[in-house]
């Protein structure tokens, strides 16, 4: 509508133009421009001038140390936090100088990738005041939509002043397929807004100079890697799904339904393959079903499968809606990992595209720039800033390099830390001390790595042939019993938990209660294998809640709390993939004890309690329990 609407005011001007031309004869009065045209196109022209000031002031221009190759960005934080490509950011290694437009430099150390959906998150370091661009819903983006890029093509802004090209959004909801490579484009955009090798990484904007997507791919002649006009971009839609798996500092993997899809004769998507251990098989979905919606999206082809879950990190739990025998059937599906292991890791270092053009000498700014500020010194020293709590100091004695082999300025290395398996754990312990303070704030006085649990209170029945009995629930070093009527069951070791959970059973409800005494108690240093993930769905409901995994006896438990609140929600305990996990959900007021509490297994509610009494007790006999259970 807007591009008719433009192309019918730009056909009166072109005419209205003619006529003033020596010779030309005088058009008619019915082609000048209305007063409503006229301010139509005013208004326009002004928000793209608008636009594109506002938005070159979160365009990142990214460096590697060294000349090794770099791209664009766009910042999304005013703390520094900004989007670019992962295959922009991993020539670098962790560490990157970034240039603004306001024509200063900045240390950046990388956060969290995505080497699959080609995104990586990194931080620019030195303000906490940054300009920052403003994501709108890219689900509303058409074809036809103005849009302009910026960014640094050829690596050629030296003077920090990034490029604009304009064009129109070309295609919608494109599927990139990896082509030998890891990098799979879901979903993505395409536009005719010249993108070339140093676009990689940078905004998208729509008119209005909000951000609608993440550059990526673009179409080159073989010789010369010269723009032809087919650019694609990753949806903004798609960038904030993993962006809390960004902040983990970890190397993010992407989902799968675990079933294969194909077109019919009739049109319809069915499944044409399943596996019997995923979750969309315990969820009923069959060879031969028929696919209608995924989180919500109408599915047309079988190509619209792969194009949505492209867009979903491993382990999201999204509304599915299918046609078994002529029934539609709305369920909840857990996706797993694409990749097993340690797969992912391996094929990271054979997937990287080949890196921009160098330019003609090596970039340095601050070399080049007499007036650009030296890092060691624009690092301002921030007491405000967040640090993990017990940073190690050793790994800070060991003089890091960049890409280049020049030492990493010392107040930019506090913030790197190399773990196997993470891009940056710095990060990742950053979060695991937001979870804990969160937690010990909404169950006070449990820090002390003392103590034992009573809950007591009535059953809920949760199916017709049930009557409410009175519970009493007991965790202490000894031992965890639930007690409902005259029945109980008592158990002491960390592998009756795990079995527990395995079969399904009401005392699952030990499991989680226990890991969440345990966590209480010792925090995720000694809990176990404690790593904050990042965030996800509850339920298939947004907003994203905070997420973060700990492992104990075999058994993987996920702390679910409220982004804004902190709440606690649910636990997960989780045996294996081949079975639900139990689910534990947290009903409280404001900042009060749970009042309720309610075991789920699938989508099945097997125990409802109402809780009347939740007495915490000093265990003055236990000095530490970190191997109680075990």
């Amino acid at each position: 509508m807007l591009l008719r609407c433009f192309g019918s005011a730009l056909s009166r001007i072109v005419i209205a133009c003619l006529a003033i031309l020596p010779g030309a004869t005088q058009a008619d009065d019915s082609n000048a421009l209305t007063e409503q045209e006229q301010r139509w196109i005013e208004e326009f022209e002004s928000a793209r001038v608008e636009g594109i000031a506002k938005a070159k002031q979160s365009t990142v221009m990214v460096f590697v140390p060294g000349g090794g190759g770099g791209g664009s960005g766009v910042l999304i934080s005013p703390e520094g936090y900004a989007l670019t490509n992962f295959h922009v950011s991993s020539p670098a290694g962790t560490y990157m100088r970034c240039g603004l437009a306001d024509g200063k430099v900045y240390d950046a150390v990388v956060v969290g990738i995505d080497p699959v959906g080609d995104l990586a998150l990194i931080q620019l370091l030195g303000r906490n005041d940054f300009s920052t661009a403003k994501f709108v819903p890219s689900r509303r983006v058409q074809v036809g939509d103005w849009c302009f890029a910026i960014g640094n093509p050829f690596l050629l802004a030296t003077n920090l002043q990034p490029t604009v090209t304009a064009g129109i959004i070309s295609g919608v909801r494109r599927y990139q397929y990896p082509s030998g490579t890891l990098l799979e484009y879901g979903n993505c955009f395409q536009t005719d807004a010249s993108i070339n090798p140093g676009n990689s990484g940078g905004p998208l904007y729509d008119n209005q100079g909000d951000l609608i997507g993440v550059i990526g791919r673009a179409s080159f002649e073989k010789r010369g890697r010269v723009n032809v006009g087919v650019g694609y971009a990753i949806s903004g839609d798609q960038a904030q799904n993993f962006l809390g798996c960004l902040f983990s500092g970890r190397i993010v993997d992407h989902a799968t339904l675990g079933a294969t899809v194909g077109t019919d004769e009739d049109g319809s998507v069915r499944v044409t393959n399943i596996l019997s251990s995923s979750d969309a098989y315990r969820r009923g979905l069959r060879y031969g079903d028929e696919i209608i919606e995924i989180d919500g999206q109408v599915i047309q082809t079988a190509n619209d499968v792969q194009n949505l879950l492209a867009t979903f990190p491993a382990s999201w739990r999204i509304p599915i809606t299918y046609r078994q025998e002529g029934q539609s059937i709305e369920t909840l599906v857990r996706l797993a990992s694409v990749h097993r292991g340690s797969e992912l890791l391996q094929k990271m270092k054979s997937a990287l595209p080949p890196p921009p053009p160098a330019p003609p000498k090596p970039i340095g700014p601050d070399s080049e720039r007499g007036d650009t500020p030296n890092p060691q010194n624009k690092q301002t020293p921030d007491s405000d800033r967040e640090e993990p709590s017990d940073t190690k100091e050793d790994a800070r004695k060991e003089v890091m390099r960049d890409a280049a082999g020049d030492p990493i300025p010392d107040e930019t290395a506090k913030r790197i830390e190399i773990r196997e398996g993470y891009a940056n754990y710095f990060y990742n312990r950053l979060k695991q001390d937001g979870f804990i303070n969160r937690l010990r704030n909404k169950f006070p006085g449990q820090d002390a790595g003392q103590s034992s649990w009573k809950l007591s209170g009535q059953t809920i029945p949760v199916t017709a042939d049930q009557t409410a009995s009175k519970f009493e629930l007991l965790l202490s070093n000894d031992g965890y019993e639930l007690i409902i009527g005259d029945e109980s069951e008592r158990l002491t070791r960390g592998d009756e938990l795990l079995r527990v959970v395995d079969e399904q059973r009401d005392a699952g409800i030990l499991a989680c209660l226990h890991a969440l005494q345990r966590m209480l108690n010792l925090g995720p240093d000694k809990f176990g294998e404690t790593y904050y993930w990042g965030t996800m769905p509850l339920a298939g409901e947004r907003p994203l809640r905070d997420v973060t995994v700990a492992v104990h006896a075999d058994l993987e438990h996920r702390f679910l709390q409220h982004p804004e609140t902190g709440r606690l929600e649910v636990i997960e305990a989780v045996a294996g993939t081949d079975t639900d996990p139990a689910e534990l959900w947290f009903e409280s007021k404001e900042d009060q004890l749970p009042h309720r509490l309610q075991l789920r297994y699938g989508l099945t509610t097997v125990l409802s309690l109402e809780i009347t009494d939740w007495q915490m007790q000093s265990n003055e006999n236990s000095a530490d329990n970190s191997d109680e259970g075990a």
